[in-house]
């Protein structure tokens, strides 16, 4: 099961909050935008589980 992102949240720090730009929002991966929250435990490296949740949802298929 997927959570979906608050995206309203996450707008309203970046653009409210950090006082970004949208340019300067937009550009920014997730893990530097929670970083600049001060989310430091979301920085944490993708396991084999994590990678193979992606691969299922986002399969390579009919893209060579």
């Amino acid at each position: 099961m997927r959570r979906a992102l608050d995206w309203a949240g996450l707008m309203r720090a970046g653009l409210h909050d950090l006082r970004l730009t949208p340019d300067q929002f937009w550009r920014l991966t997730p893990a530097e935008l929670a970083l600049m929250l001060g989310q430091t435990t979301a920085m944490r490296p993708l396991g084999r589980g994590g990678l193979d949740a992606l691969m299922q949802a986002f399969p390579d298929i009919g893209k060579e």
